[in-house]
C-alpha cells in the first residue's frame, strides 16, 4: 500500500515537472517567434531607407547613418544628407512607429469587444478623421492652415466618436456590440456628411481630400515622429499594465466580475487609448486601412491569444506590414510613390479573405 502511494506521488510529480516543461516549450517558442519578427523588421527597416526617388545610393544612405553615430566618418554632401535625414528616415520611421499604434489598438479593441472584426475604424474614428480634414481641404474651416490645419482638424474630430463612446458608456452600462453598433452609425454620418461636402467643392480641392482618406506616407515629416514615438509609448504602457484583466476578461464579463475584474472600466480604458492612438496617426498619416485588423489576426497564429506575448508580436506584425506595404509603394513604380493606404488594403484584402476561409484558428478571440 505504502509503495503504491509512494509511486502515484512519483507519477503525479513527473506529470507536473512534464506539464511544466511543455508550458516552457511554449513560451520559448513564442519568444523565439518575436525576436525572429523583430529581426526581420530591422531588416526590412534597414533595406527600406534606402529606396527613394533620387539617385542617392545604398551606400550613401548607410554612410549618411553611421556619420550621425560617429561625426566626420565619411565625407557626405550636405544636400545629400538632408534628403536621407529629413525624407529618407522619417517616412521609415513613421510607417514602423504607426504600424506598431494601429496593429495594437486593432488587438485592444478586438479582445475587449471579443468581435474579431473590431478596430478603432470600425468605432468611426478614420471616417470623422477623414470630414475633418476634408472640411479644412474642401471649405477651409480649420483652427490653423495648410498642412496643419488639416492634421489638427483631423484629429480632432477622430476624438469624436470616443467622446460619444466615453458619454455613452457612463450614462449606460452598454454591450459591446451595442457600442460596435453606435461606432458603425458614427462612420455611416461622417461618410454621409463627407460626400455631401465633397459634392459642392472644387475639382481640386477633392482630389486632395481624396487622397488624403487613402492615407500614405508622403508627407511624413521628422517633427512628427516625437509625437508618434510618445503615442506608441503610451499605448504599449496602457497595454502592458491591462494585460493580466483583459486576459481575464477573455473568460467572459461574470468571471471576471467574480475575479474581481472592474470590467466596465477596463473594456473602457481600452477602447478610449487605443482611438485616441489611432487618431493620433489618423492625424498625421491619413486613414491607413487594413493593419490594425489584420496585423492581431496574423499575430495569433504566431503566439497564440495569450496577450502577453499577442501585444508584443502585433505591434512588430503591424509595423512589418506597414513597412513592407511602404516598400511596395516606393518601389513598385519608382520613382512614382503610391500611396501607401491603396498597397495595405490590396495586400490586406486577399490575407483576409485566406484567414477567414483556411485559417479560421486566427479568427478566435
Amino acid at each position: 500500500m505504502v509503495a503504491e502511494e509512494i509511486g502515484a506521488r512519483r507519477f503525479g510529480a513527473n506529470e507536473k515537472d512534464a506539464d511544466r516543461m511543455r508550458v516552457r516549450r511554449v513560451e520559448l517558442r513564442r519568444v523565439t517567434m518575436i525576436v525572429a519578427l523583430a529581426l526581420l523588421m530591422m531588416a526590412l527597416m534597414s533595406y527600406s531607407i534606402t529606396i527613394g526617388s533620387t539617385t542617392i545610393t545604398p551606400l550613401q544612405v548607410y554612410e549618411v547613418l553611421l556619420n550621425q553615430i560617429v561625426p566626420g566618418l565619411f565625407d557626405i554632401p550636405f544636400k545629400t544628407e538632408q534628403i536621407v535625414l529629413q525624407v529618407y528616415a522619417p517616412r521609415v520611421l513613421m510607417a514602423t512607429f504607426v504600424g506598431a499604434i494601429l496593429a495594437i489598438g486593432g488587438c485592444l479593441v478586438q479582445t475587449v469587444m471579443k468581435n474579431p472584426l473590431a478596430t478603432p475604424y470600425t468605432l468611426g474614428v478614420s471616417s470623422s478623421a477623414a470630414f475633418g480634414a476634408s472640411l479644412s481641404i474642401i471649405v477651409g474651416l480649420s483652427a490653423a492652415v495648410g498642412t496643419v490645419g488639416t492634421m489638427l482638424n483631423a484629429f480632432l474630430f477622430s476624438l469624436i466618436p470616443a467622446g460619444i463612446i466615453l458619454t455613452a458608456s457612463i450614462r449606460r452600462n452598454m454591450m459591446p456590440s451595442t457600442l460596435i453598433l453606435v461606432g458603425v452609425s458614427i462612420s455611416y454620418i461622417f461618410s454621409a456628411a463627407n460626400t455631401i461636402m465633397q459634392y459642392f467643392g472644387s475639382a481640386d480641392a477633392v482630389k486632395s481630400a481624396m487622397f488624403w482618406s487613402v492615407g500614405d506616407l508622403n508627407n511624413a515629416s521628422i517633427w512628427q515622429v516625437p509625437y508618434v514615438l510618445i503615442m506608441l509609448a503610451v499605448i504599449s504602457a496602457v497595454s502592458a499594465w491591462l494585460v493580466k484583466d483583459i486576459n481575464i476578461l477573455r473568460m467572459g464579463d461574470d468571471t471576471a466580475l467574480s475575479l474581481g475584474v472592474s470590467v466596465r472600466s477596463v473594456r473602457l480604458v481600452s477602447i478610449l487609448i487605443a482611438c485616441f492612438a489611432t487618431a493620433v496617426v489618423v492625424s498625421f498619416t491619413g486613414a491607413i486601412g487594413f493593419v490594425c485588423l489584420l496585423a492581431p489576426h496574423i499575430s495569433r497564429i504566431v503566439v497564440g491569444n495569450d496577450l502577453k506575448y499577442l501585444f508584443p508580436a502585433s505591434a512588430i506584425m503591424g509595423a512589418l506590414l506597414l513597412s513592407l506595404a511602404d516598400v511596395v509603394a516606393k518601389d513598385l513604380i519608382n520613382p512614382i510613390m503610391l500611396p501607401v493606404g491603396a498597397i495595405t488594403a490590396l495586400i490586406g484584402g486577399p490575407i483576409l479573405i485566406y484567414l477567414l476561409l483556411v485559417r479560421k484558428d486566427a479568427i478566435v478571440i
